[in-house]
């Protein structure tokens, strides 16, 4: 599925394209892209194909895709069972691409995945590339190339030709009805791709296409699932490279299966907590909905990210000032008191503003219009803040009011051309687009101006922070199947983990003599490969004293072992007693199916699972992203040290992290999974030990 550089160009920038299964009625599926090329303005050649007729939509008609010349995209809109004829033709014809309206294939069934493979491999052995089947088509408006029978293009004239911001859906209903949102809204899309049931090209095809292309500074994405992980992770590696803003609607929220809860790590990764997790390790802003989704799109395309996260907030309304900083601040945004000098200056021109942050000017402003100018320019001009976002309110909907303030806003823009400003207020349409045009993001609603600032300092953040991802070391041959836990912690010493000195005893002699060695407080547990909770039935005995204690233990533990019915049972564990302050943490890998081998961190003990409270990322991670994981839960400040408890050792915590991920990155072709729980983290400067693990392989 993968494509290299420049192989969809001909699906994009196509110098010809045909319709098979061409319509004279411009209603019809076959004769809606005709219409569109048509009044579109595509100055490349349209080609009807249709064995019955010599002119459709009074162009010359051809009876097959063979008899048809050069072609570089062909649009397949017959029924489905002569689909794979066409794509027998275009192969012969040398098409370069083929988007396939046509239905009836691995949404069916099996027979239906059957066919619609054949396709794909004829396509791939051919060279022509397969946009489909069961897809609504592609458009790129710069060059009125509109693929497409969706109705959101019922009046394609009108649509707006300079947009910046490229959509990519899974679905074409999706796809549509964003195109009409925007239109709507007057944002302009330079593509629109909609990948249907993905026979050939994905989304990922997709994506690393349009972050190489120039055309395109925002790429917005809808995604229902993805089978082709690595090649979305390399997508949008080369989108973020590029600076290029991906903003994506992922649907889809399942449950894992019941396979997973063999460890809590595979029972908490469900399949949309790792989506969300990549999405954060390669810089993927996850919008709630489709206005969210078009509307922090429309912002970005701005060309503007905040330089910090510091946001002054300007309003004419303390109620809306403390609305927007509300809201600033639940998304993470730092709203600091304006400077001093700001603040008195202020003062001197409106003696009862609110001038901390936010600087509410008060009505005052219906009597001086030019009130927002002066605001504006003396905290920008006095303040080092990454952003301005300054409520209108509804005083550009008198015409007068809206020139003047227009005026304004662009003497404003044009001495500070690099500072993102934000102008959230009741505008009409021509004041909207005016301030837009200008580079000056205008939404309707107030709290809309913090979120576009939150994700701009999310896109400053991940530009800055993007890294090669680090190397992945060879891989050794590990012992097959569940390893009990004294092979378990052997493989993960041998990975780099810190692991507590665990050794096996058989007999109560044995148990004596290795206490004895280690040193007494030790802990004992059984060691079996199939029993996981071994404290749920008396299998873990704690802070042993002496030889009669162990000895005890030993009896107890290897009794508990036998009620289990089948169990393996290799002997008890004997370790030192780990005593004094730390916190306990869980690490964990599952194996996801499309991404690989995912790392897990959380708090550890028995409530991990209960409380859910965990990150993820895609193995392997650098000591960045391992800080970055410990920081999302949201007990952090646990580690941070609660009720004069010290705080913990991050660094080795997050170097515990690093390690367990290289190891599985390394070993992703023989693990299943593996869970250290719990992972004592000492007081700072003292590590990080796992005090048991489980691992499993295949």
């Amino acid at each position: 599925m993968n494509s290299e550089t420049g192989s969809l160009q001909r699906l994009f920038y196509p110098r010809s394209v045909a319709v098979i299964g061409a319509s004279s009625d411009p209603t019809k599926i076959g004769g809606r892209p005709i219409d569109f090329l048509k009044r579109s303005g595509f100055d490349g050649r349209i080609v009807p194909v249709n064995p019955r007729a010599h002119e459709v939509q009074g162009l010359p008609a051809f009876p097959s895709i063979k008899e048809a010349g050069d072609v570089d995209l062909a649009i397949c809109a017959v029924p489905g069972k002569f689909a794979e004829q066409v794509v027998d033709d275009c192969v012969a014809a040398g098409v370069g691409a083929l988007v396939m309206f046509s239905s009836g294939f691995a949404e069916l069934g099996e027979d239906g995945a059957a066919t619609q493979e054949r396709m794909a491999a004829t396509a791939r052995a051919g060279g022509l590339r397969l946009m489909g089947p069961n897809c609504m088509g592609v458009a790129t408006m710069s060059t009125g190339m509109v693929a497409t029978f969706h109705p959101a293009f019922a009046k394609v004239e009108t649509l707006p030709r300079d947009g910046r911001i490229a959509l990519i859906s899974q679905s074409g209903a999706f796809g549509g009805l964003c195109v009409q949102m925007a239109n709507s809204r007057g944002i302009g899309i330079s593509h629109m791709v909609t990948t249907g049931n993905e026979g050939d090209i994905d989304v990922p095809d997709v994506l690393e296409e349009l972050a190489q292309d120039p055309a395109v500074d925002v790429i917005l994405m809808y995604l229902e699932g993805c089978r082709n992980g690595p090649g979305l992770i390399r997508a949008l590696e080369i989108a973020r490279a590029n600076r290029k803003p991906v903003v994506a609607v992922k649907l889809g929220r399942t449950e894992a299966g019941a396979e997973a809860a063999q460890s809590h790590t595979a029972a908490l990764a469900g399949s949309d907590a790792v989506f969300d997790a990549v999405f954060r390790q390669f810089g993927v802003y996850r919008a709630r909905n489709i206005e969210e989704f078009l509307d922090v799109g429309c912002a970005l395309s701005m060309g503007r990210l905040p330089e910090n996260d510091r946001v002054a907030i300007i309003t004419p309304s303390g109620g809306v000032g403390i609305l927007m900083a509300d809201e600033a601040e639940d998304r993470g945004l730092d709203v600091a008191p304006l400077p001093d000098e700001v603040q008195r200056k202020f003062k001197e021109l409106i003696p009862f503003a609110g001038v901390r942050n936010p600087l509410d000017m008060t009505a005052q402003v219906v009597s001086d219009m030019t009130l927002f100018e002066q605001a504006l320019d003396l905290v920008i001009t006095g303040t080092d803040f990454g952003s301005v976002v300054c409520f209108m309110g509804a005083a550009t909907t008198d015409l007068k009011q809206a020139e003047v303030l227009t005026e304004s806003w662009e003497r404003v823009r044009a001495a500070h051309p690099d500072r993102l400003m934000i102008a959230p207020g009741l505008h009409p349409a021509s004041v909207s687009r005016a301030l837009e045009a200008n580079g000056t993001y205008a939404p309707t609603e107030p709290t809309y101006g913090p979120r576009a600032v939150a994700a701009g300092w999310f896109f400053t953040q991940s530009f800055a922070n993007a890294a090669d991802r680090p190397v992945v070391p060879e891989g050794v041959n590990l012992p097959s199947g569940q390893l009990n836990e004294i092979q378990a912690m052997e493989v993960l010493g041998a990975a780099g983990l810190p692991v507590i000195d665990e050794r096996l005893a058989t007999t109560e002699d044995d148990a004596v003599a290795v206490a004895q060695a280690i040193g007494y407080p030790v802990v004992m547990k059984l060691l079996s490969p199939d029993i996981l909770h071994k404290s749920d039935i008396g299998g873990v005995k704690l802070n042993l004293q002496d030889a009669d204690a162990v000895r005890d233990a030993f009896e107890a533990i290897m009794g508990a072992g036998a009620t289990v019915s089948g169990a393996r049972i290799d002997g008890c564990i004997v370790a030192p007693m780990v005593s004094g302050e730390g916190v306990e943490t869980i690490l964990g890998v599952t194996m996801d199916p499309t991404f690989g081998p995912i790392i897990m961190f959380g708090l550890g003990g028995l409530l991990v699972e209960a409380m859910g409270d965990v990150s993820f990322r895609v193995a392997p991670v650098d000591h960045a992203q391992a800080r970055a994981m410990i920081d999302e839960i949201r007990a952090r400040k646990v580690l941070d040290g609660v009720r004069g408890a010290p705080p913990s050792d991050i660094d080795a915590l997050a170097e515990a992290i690093v390690a367990l991920s290289r190891f599985a990155a390394a070993h992703a072709d023989q693990l299943v999974s593996i869970e250290a729980n719990p992972v004592l983290v000492r007081r700072e400067g003292h590590g990080a030990i796992a005090l048991d693990a489980v691992v499993v392989t295949r």
